[in-house]
Formats: structure tokens, C-alpha cells, sequence
């Protein structure tokens, strides 16, 4: 596999690069194959959390642990991950299943974030800590600013959870309330309760779009 673009680092470890693009419905078609990303996601999500932290720390001193924790979360969530995958292009060298190809997995947030993290953890054993930091300062940290200027860093779910917890004492709790659709492309109908009564729903491609969905709409109500 060449590199993506000529921003992106070549993993030279051809086993590691190779895992690193390797959704697990892969694996159910091609039997050879016997490693799928997980294991590397679950080591960059550490590695990518730590260089985040020491960036925030050092760049803003003055920040209160509060507002680097939340500008922590902005940069490591879901959609950021994803955004700088897909500019990145790490989507177009996944293999995955063909059913996850028809369901739109290239472009799942899910799977672009879940990778670029295998890629920061392969990068890691390829090359060590300062190559990843040096990848992570060109393509990801310079949105701290960015999202620092923001009024609010908190997503729907982070919100409402302070909300309720500030005026009743209590934290809202999310259930799946319909399911539909193929294994491979799902929604989620997802209410938000408080107390046992409900407070919304929303609708989503996985249950953690369709709580932020649910959340949004409970906030509209809430007072």
C-alpha cells in the first residue's frame, strides 16, 4: 500500500500497515487475514489522548482543568476524528466486507475515526512518539483553536447530563426504543428519560447519533 497523500507518514512495518486498514467484517470473507484494526484503535485512542493533553497543557496554561478537558473531548470525539480521516483519505484504502462497502462504510464516522486511531497507534510502534506528535500538531491539533473559541465545547449528551443534574439531582438515562434495517445499516430510535418520563427521542445510524439526536431535542424543552 503507497501512501495516501504526501501528508501522511508511511507506515514502513507492512503487517502493521496492513492492520491498521482492516475493518473485522473483513475478516469474515477472507480468511487469510487473521487481525483487524481493534486491537491498534484501542492503543491509539491511549496515545492520541495523551499527545492531545500535553499539547492543551503546554498551550494554555491558564486553562482551568474544566476547559481542557472539554477542549480534550472536541479534538478525540467521534466527528473531529472522522473529519481529519476523511481529508486525509484513510477511507479509501479500508477493507472491509462488501456489505459494509454497500452500506457507505468508507464514509462512516464511525469506522474513518476508529481507524485513524489504528493509524496513530500503527505509527507509534512504526516510528515512536515524536513522529505521531509531529503528524498530530500538522493535522489535528491545530483545531484547538478553533474549536477554543467556541462559546460551547460540550456536545448535546454532556449538556443535558449538567442540566438535570443541576436542577433535579439526577442524570438522564438512554434507551433503544426501535431498531431498523440490516446489521450493516441500521437506525436507532433512541429515547432520553429522566425520572422514568420522557423527555424525547431521536433517531440516528448508530445509538450514539441517535442519543445526541434525542439530547438536542430534550434541550429545546428543557428548562
Amino acid at each position: 500500500m503507497k501512501a495516501i497523500n504526501l501528508n501522511l507518514p508511511e507506515i514502513k512495518n507492512q503487517q502493521l500497515r496492513e492492520t491498521a486498514f482492516t475493518h473485522r467484517s473483513f475478516l469474515n470473507e477472507n480468511k487469510k487475514n487473521s487481525q483487524s484494526n481493534e486491537r491498534l484503535e484501542f492503543f491509539g485512542d491511549a496515545i492520541l489522548s495523551f499527545v492531545v493533553s500535553q499539547y492543551l497543557y503546554r498551550k494554555y496554561p491558564y486553562y482551568s482543568e474544566g476547559k481542557l478537558t472539554d477542549l480534550r473531548t472536541a479534538l478525540v470525539n467521534r466527528e473531529t476524528l472522522a473529519k481529519v480521516a476523511r481529508k486525509l483519505g484513510l477511507g479509501l484504502h479500508l477493507k472491509m466486507s462488501r456489505g459494509e462497502e454497500r452500506s457507505g462504510g468508507r464514509n462512516s464516522d464511525a469506522l474513518l475515526a476508529n481507524t485513524f486511531e489504528a493509524f496513530i497507534a500503527a505509527l507509534f510502534f512504526d516510528q515512536g512518539l515524536d513522529i505521531v506528535a509531529g503528524f498530530l500538531t500538522t493535522h489535528l491539533l491545530p483545531l484547538a483553536e478553533e474549536y477554543g473559541r467556541g462559546k460551547n465545547l460540550k456536545d448535546f449528551k454532556s449538556i443535558l447530563q449538567e442540566k438535570t443534574q443541576e436542577k433535579e439531582k439526577h442524570s438522564p438515562l438512554y434507551r433503544v426504543l426501535n431498531q431498523t434495517g440490516p446489521d450493516h445499516a441500521k437506525t436507532f430510535e433512541i429515547g432520553v428519560y429522566l425520572n422514568d418520563r420522557l423527555l424525547a427521542k431521536g433517531v440516528g445510524p448508530s445509538k450514539h447519533k441517535g442519543e445526541l439526536a434525542a439530547a438536542k431535542k430534550a434541550l429545546e424543552n428543557y428548562t
